[in-house]
This record gives structure tokens, sequence and C-alpha cells, in this order.
């Protein structure tokens, strides 16, 4: 009953693989956004998501993430019953982090909150002048990168069809120059990252535009399942 209870209650944050217990040596622990500082026990690791720790003794393990403009996230980890029978960590653990309350945005100024994306003046808002860091990464490396723009309202800001990037490891800065987009509508607007590779299912991501504003990146790490045969 317990361990049902701890399901259900991290359920909205916590995403798990199972593995095999004879095969888990170590520990994927991931966050979204990326780059947030991790505490094992309360002590720190001196690392940021995403990273790996070797597989802890006893029945549980609390983990804590921590990364500015965010809530202090913390999650209890026991073991669980693999398909062997035996008791093992989960293989990754994945915690999605809660930004802090919206006070004021930082990069774009207030008499520009309502400035959109236009053809007509390239380049002269504020949101085509905010560099924001763009890193993916996968495991295995090599994964094909695409993004599309994902919209809840298409009469201002459309959606698009997939853009490549590149293969992974990929980083590089970019700027926000979609039509029709403001800081304002910004919280409407969806960046869908899709990584693909041959022999692997292909995963999707979603972030938030007006996250990614304030957060000034759009980040992850995914962890490449294999198909089955």
């Amino acid at each position: 009953m317990k361990r049902a209870l701890l399901v259900a209650a991290f359920a909205a944050c916590l995403f798990l693989i199972p593995r095999t217990a004879s095969a888990q040596k170590r520990i994927v622990i991931n966050s979204e956004p990326a780059n947030a500082e991790v505490f094992i026990n309360g002590q720190p690791t001196n690392q940021r998501t995403p990273m790996f720790i070797k597989s802890p003794s006893g029945k549980s393990f609390t983990v804590s993430f921590r990364k500015q403009g965010y809530e202090e996230g913390k999650l209890l980890v026991v073991k669980q019953k693999q398909f062997d029978g035996k008791k093992a960590f989960p293989a990754e653990l994945s915690y999605r982090l809660t930004p802090n309350a919206y006070t004021q945005d930082p990069t774009i100024p207030e008499r520009a909150a309502h400035e959109a994306v236009s053809r007509n003046n390239p380049g002269a808002t504020a949101l085509e002048q905010t560099i924001i860091r763009w890193a993916i990464d996968s495991d295995p490396q090599g994964a094909r990168v695409f993004y599309r723009v994902i919209s809840s309202i298409p009469a201002v800001v459309k959606n698009t069809n997939e853009t490549y990037l590149m293969t992974t490891p990929y980083e590089e800065t970019r700027s926000f120059n979609i039509l029709g987009l403001t800081y304002e509508n910004s919280r409407d607007v969806q960046i869908e990252i899709k990584v693909s590779k041959n022999g692997y299912e292909t995963q999707v991501k979603r972030f938030n535009v007006r996250q990614a504003i304030d957060q000034q990146e759009i980040s992850s790490f995914f962890i490449l399942v294999p198909k089955e045969e």
C-alpha cells in the first residue's frame, strides 16, 4: 500500500525506465530544464543534470534539484521489484522543475512586451534580439535533431513544419524569429524537439517559449531506447 501511494505522489514528475537489476550499475539523473544542481541525501554532488551516479546502497535515498528561477524539487527513490523478481532502483530518474512565481522578465523591456515579430521590420523586436541557448544531447550520440513550432493561437502564430538542425550533441545560440510572436503571447507557443536515430525509438519533448525566454535556454538530454526486433 505504501509503495502504491509513493508512486501516485510522484507520478506528475517522475518517469521511470525499468531495467533488470543485474544490468544496473549506474543511475541516470535528468531534469527539465537541464543544468540543475543535484544533491543526494542532502549532500552536494557538485554535478548538474544530466549526470550519472553509482547505484547507492540501502533501500531508499533522496534526490534534490536546485536551479535559479525554479522551486527546489525533491524525490524519494525506493527500490522496486524488477521482472526477474529482484529489487533495484530505477535506471533513470527525471524531474520536471516548477518555475518560481513570475515577477518580471530580465530580458524583455516592459514597453517591448507586445512587439510582434514581423517581416516588415525584421530583427527589430526585443524577442529577435534575445539570445537563447539551445543544447540537445543524447545517449547514444549521433541522433538527428528536428524542431517545429506548436501554437495554441494559430491565427496569430502559425504552426510550422519540422526543421532539421544537426545531430547530437547539438549546441548553439538562437533567437526567436517566429512570425507573430510577442513576449505576451509566447506562453501559448511551444517548441517541439524530436530526436531520431536508426535502431532506436524516436523521442519528442516540448518546451514552452515563455519559459525558454525567461530562462534563456532550451536544453534536454535524451536516453534513447533500442527498438524491439
